[in-house]
């Protein structure tokens, strides 16, 4: 990234400080910009959710670039084994490390798994002590600065205040299913292991944690989540217990489960003059192979890659909203295809399934093919990959 001299840098507000508010802001920090980081949240508040991250290999090389990667080496929980099974089908694919590109496999790891707080804690941290950072935190709306900048980026989520002051339209689709999450205790899991279990009424996710707890990301119909939510803690885990692989038992619930709707959504501009949306205020997507978090963070660095080469403006804006286009379309295209062809007992894509997963099993280049495009982003896919 090439520096601008701190006293000429234009001003940047960034509007959230989630973890791609914070990491863009970090970003354009490094290159000497003056960035004004907002939102409504207190730090406390922005560190205390209780949820985790799959974090994929175009991350890892944005956090690298960052110099993040090696303080997060302590928290970060690689998985080397990835276990796709379909239950309506039968059908059953095991990702290993063989399976990445050849410049990934020497990080042994097909992915990590991130927790939300250690990760806030860092961010934070990195930008309390840069000059190039102001930070506005625990402001509500009428608080918000309201002066003129060189550039704005809005990061405030999927409701964004910002987008909506816009005048920006979204197009979306409302899933019948909604998203369960929650930490548990697991036996039975072979080590370096995550899962990826596909069942008629919506995918569920086992990802690893320290200590031998997991995430659990758990899809069915949003009435059912929310009923699972309200359970006691030994009823939940024994209707966990009748979902998970044989085998694998949970033994004790380290939270409370929380439950979300499911929403596909793409702002129909990812622009407005000289700002952008950024993150999950511009798109979401399904849960689904954990690609959300990665699909924002490739946002950062498509803006702070233009920024650093032709600096700040009308331009940059239209030429990162024409570059980011491709790639949400692609991911989001394909994790709702995915949704549909597995969330479902229908006859016809059953059969399709049981010749679709042993293909996939028996075929190398395939799972290559799959692997490259949920861990590098599909627009790497046949693509040299950067060091």
């Amino acid at each position: 990234m090439v520096a601008s001299p701190p006293d000429t840098s234009p001003s940047i507000h960034v509007r959230g400080a989630g973890p791609t508010g914070s990491l863009l802001a970090l970003a354009l920090a490094h290159q000497g910009q003056s960035v004004l980081l907002e939102d409504p949240l207190t730090a406390p508040e922005l560190q205390s959710r209780s949820r985790a991250y799959a974090i994929t290999h175009s991350s890892r090389r944005l956090l690298q670039r960052l110099d993040l990667w090696t303080s997060l080496g302590d928290v970060l929980v690689p998985f080397t084994r990835l276990d796709l099974r379909d239950a309506g089908s039968g059908g059953r694919v095991l990702f290993g490390q063989q399976d990445l590109r050849r410049r990934n496999r020497r990080h042994q790891a097909i992915g990590w798994i991130l927790d939300h707080r250690p990760l806030m804690r860092l961010l934070l941290a990195r930008l309390e002590k840069s000059p190039h950072v102001t930070l506005g935190l625990g402001r509500d709306q009428d608080q918000m600065t309201r002066e003129p900048a060189a550039f704005v980026v809005a990061a405030d989520g999927p409701s964004s205040p910002t987008r909506q002051s816009w005048g920006i339209d979204v197009v979306q689709h409302r899933y019948r299913q909604g998203c369960l999450t929650a930490k548990v205790v697991l036996r039975g899991v072979e080590p370096g292991g995550a899962y990826e279990l596909f069942r008629p009424e919506g995918p569920l996710a086992v990802l690893p944690m320290a200590d031998g707890s997991y995430q659990v990301v758990w899809s069915a119909p949003m009435q059912h989540c929310l009923d699972r939510a309200d359970l006691a803690d030994g009823a939940f885990l024994d209707a966990l217990a009748t979902v998970l692989p044989e085998g694998v038992e949970p033994d004790l619930l380290l939270d409370r489960p929380a439950a979300f709707p499911q929403t596909w959504m793409l702002a129909r501009s990812l622009r407005h003059g000289p700002a952008v949306l950024v993150g999950e205020a511009g798109h979401r997507c399904h849960p689904v192979g954990g690609q959300g978090l990665n699909l924002c963070w490739r946002d950062v660095e498509t803006l702070t890659d233009l920024v650093a080469s032709q600096g700040i403006g009308p331009r940059t804006a239209a030429r990162y909203s024409r570059r980011r286009w491709p790639d949400l379309l692609m991911v989001g295209l394909a994790t709702d295809a995915l949704v549909r062809l597995f969330s479902n007992r229908h006859p016809l894509l059953v059969a399709f399934r049981q010749l679709l997963l042993p293909c996939l099993a028996l075929s190398s280049p395939l799972r290559r093919l799959c692997l490259s495009a949920m861990t590098d982003g599909p627009l790497r896919v046949g693509r040299p990959l950067p060091d």
